[in-house]
This record gives structure tokens, sequence and C-alpha cells, in this order.
């Protein structure tokens, strides 16, 4: 995004964000129409480079459509390549438009300590979520990496990016990415947590911890889940490789100070809630839409063959890993890893050695690359995640007291 349009872009903060979904729908709209008529063929190095760009007047032009917003440029990055990502993830043009463009986009008032600003699709399918320049320009020269990683494994929990765009319009460039959405609407959570594996300074604020659905951090899960959460070992296996793959993945891109994003959705909790609800104990039978993006849930990022009722996946899991907490009560776990886009810069090795001189290097969020992906995965699955105990045997006495009872 370099040429900057000189018109005025200056409406009050609301229509301002209207008028943003509306260009974004109206840019992908176009780009997706007019990406249709290309055939599809391999993806080419050169592609991860194309930008496209197209001018939205007011009044219309014979390419676009009159609209009741500012003039604005919209700016495609890649869309060759994204297109054969979106195409790897199952998601058919018509789809993605669909899920898109047809209904408004809704805002989430929740965003992130980047100061971010987030849509969510009305369907749940996709978020939106405005990057800034660096992150966008990052984003870029991953592309020729990602494509040879997804290619050799879609099964991921890391972001997956299905389109990177701009809207210019009154000076101004808003980058946008598309990714998949981490956490359905439809299932209520219960806690959520952003995990680095560093105890430094990783508490909750007290600002944060007054919002409705607030991120905690590494300290709090310690405090709050001591004896981390317990997944059956098929599934702790296959967590942990999937980690261990990505933080190869992300190690090789010197990336760092990404977290790994738990939900966690209580079943008993939610019974219990409900039947307060109402009176009865009637469970809640509405059932949320399957996602249409192959390997967008969190059962599917690490256990691909669990996909259309294959091993392990069953309806009533709506997507998320199923789990349990030290008091035996069934959860189903939503995570993804999230904030690649940092890449470990000149910045971040500075802050790292001012901030071991002052404190113990060792607990510290940024660090070199191999350190960090290392702490990272013990922390996960040493801390966070651990494998239900087996029943001790008659003859053998329990060693600890607090084996989790395996209910069938």
């Amino acid at each position: 995004c370099d040429s900057t349009p000189s018109h005025s872009f200056s409406l009050p903060r609301q229509t301002t964000s209207s008028a943003l979904k509306g260009a974004i729908q109206l840019g992908i709209t176009h780009t997706v129409g007019s990406l249709s008529t290309k055939p599809e063929r391999d993806v080419l190095m050169q592609d991860f480079y194309v930008v496209e760009s197209i001018f939205f007047p007011s009044e219309g032009s014979n390419l676009t459509p009159a609209h009741h917003y500012n003039d604005f440029r919209f700016k495609t990055y890649a869309p060759v390549a994204f297109r054969y990502f979106r195409e790897l993830f199952g998601i058919r043009p018509d789809d993605y438009l669909y899920s898109l463009c047809s209904e408004p986009l809704i805002e989430l008032s929740n965003s992130g300590a980047s100061g971010s600003l987030f849509y969510v699709s009305s369907d749940d399918e996709f978020i939106i979520k405005t990057v800034q320049h660096k992150e966008a320009e990052f984003l870029q020269k991953l592309l020729p990496g990602y494509y040879m990683n997804l290619n050799q494994n879609p099964r991921t929990l890391l972001p997956k990016f299905y389109g990177l765009y701009c809207v210019q319009a009154g000076g101004k460039n808003i980058r946008i990415v598309v990714m998949n959405n981490l956490l359905p609407r439809s299932v209520k959570m219960h806690l959520k947590y952003d995990l680095k594996g560093s105890t430094y300074k990783r508490r909750a604020s007290q600002k944060e911890r007054e919002k409705v659905f607030p991120t905690y951090k590494d300290l709090d899960f310690m405090q709050d889940i001591p004896d981390g959460l317990f997944l059956d070992s098929d599934m702790y296996n296959a967590l942990c490789k999937t980690l261990q793959r990505d933080c190869l993945v992300l190690q090789s891109f010197k990336i760092m100070d990404y977290s790994l994003l738990v939900a966690i959705h209580n079943i008993d909790l939610a019974q219990r809630e409900h039947a307060m609800a109402d009176g009865t104990s009637q469970a809640d039978t509405r059932r949320p839409a399957a996602q249409k993006a192959l390997y967008s849930t969190a059962m599917e990022s690490i256990q691909g063959e669990a996909r259309r009722g294959g091993t392990i996946e069953t309806d009533d899991q709506m997507g998320g890993i199923p789990a349990r907490n030290a008091k035996g009560e069934r959860l189903l776990l939503y995570i993804g890893i999230i904030d690649v886009l940092q890449s470990y810069r000149f910045v971040k090795k500075l802050e790292h050695s001012w901030k071991a001189l002052v404190h113990d290097g060792d607990t510290v969020s940024v660090h070199r690359p191999s350190f960090y992906a290392e702490r990272f995965q013990r922390f996960m699955c040493n801390t966070a995640f651990k494998k239900i105990p087996l029943k001790p045997s008659p003859s053998k006495k329990s060693r600890s007291g607090t084996a989790v009872p395996r209910r069938s």
C-alpha cells in the first residue's frame, strides 16, 4: 500500500467502521470474482509477490459498482497463492464470498493487546483482523515457506491465512488478514488463556480481569489449573506432536513471542448452568453448524483422520478437543497458536538483553527462537497438558493421591 489517495475519509468513528466493513466486502467480492475467471494452475514463485489494485469511486465505474462510501482503493496481495491456500483447506470461492460478504460483518469488542480490530463473519467461519504495515510485510515474506509447510502438513495449529488485503481511503492504509476463527461464538467458553511458557510478568492486568471474557496468562493458569488439563493418551500425543512440528516451523522463520490460545468449554458446568436457567436438567440441544473449512477446528488440527466420523471425532465435541480437569469434569478445548507475525527483530534482541540483566533470563518471554520454542513446548506438554493417568492395577498402590479417576 504505497500510493495514498488525497481525498478525506472524515467520518465519525461508528460510520468509519461500517464504511470499512462495506469496503472490505466490496473489495473481496470483486477480487474473488475476477480470480474465478483465471484458470487454475500451479503456484509459481512470482505469485507470492503480486499485488493487485482496483479503484472504487463512489459513483461506480465500468469495473466496480456504485456505493455510498467515500472513494477507496482495494489491494489484494498474492491472490493466486491465497486461492491455493483456500483450496487446500477445502474453501470454495462461493462459500468464501457467501461467508464474508452476504451478511454484515460483526465487530468483536474484545480487541487484542495489539490494538487490532477484529471482525467475524456472520456464520462464525472467518476472522478478519487489521494488521500493522510491518506484520503485513512479514506475512508476505513468509508466504513461500508457509506454502511449503502447508503442502507437507495441512494439520497444524498455526494460523490459517486465507487472504491479505489493504483498503486505502483518505490517506489511510488499513491492512487486513482473513484467518480461521478459533472460538466459535455458538460454544460458551468458560475460561481463556494466552500461554507463552514464560512466567515473567505473565499475569492478566486488572483492566483485563474486569472484562466480561478476560484472557488470562501463564501465572493465572498455574494458579487456576495447577494440575493441568488431562487428555487421553492418543490425544495428548497428537497434540504434542503437532506443537513440536509447528514450533520447528516457527523457529525456522526466526519467529518468537507467539502464544497458545486455550479456551475451555466446561460441559458439566454448562449443563448445570442450563439446568439453573430453566429449572430442568435438560442439556443444550442446539448444535453449532459444522465449520466449512477443512482442518479448521482444534480437533482437526491435531487429528486429521478424525474428520467426517473417522477415528475419534464425534458430533458432541463441536470441534473441541475432549479433556478433563483435576475434578474429573468434562471439558472441550479450543486451541491455536496466535501472534506469529511478530518476527524476532532487532528490537526484540535489545529488549531481551536488557531484561536478562534485570531479571533471570530464563523466564523472560522474549528469547532467541530455538530457546523460545523449546520452553514453549516444555510448558505445554509438561505443565498445561497431561495424559490421563491409567487406573493403577490393584496390586500397585497409587503413589500419588491426585490421580484423576478415569471415567468411562
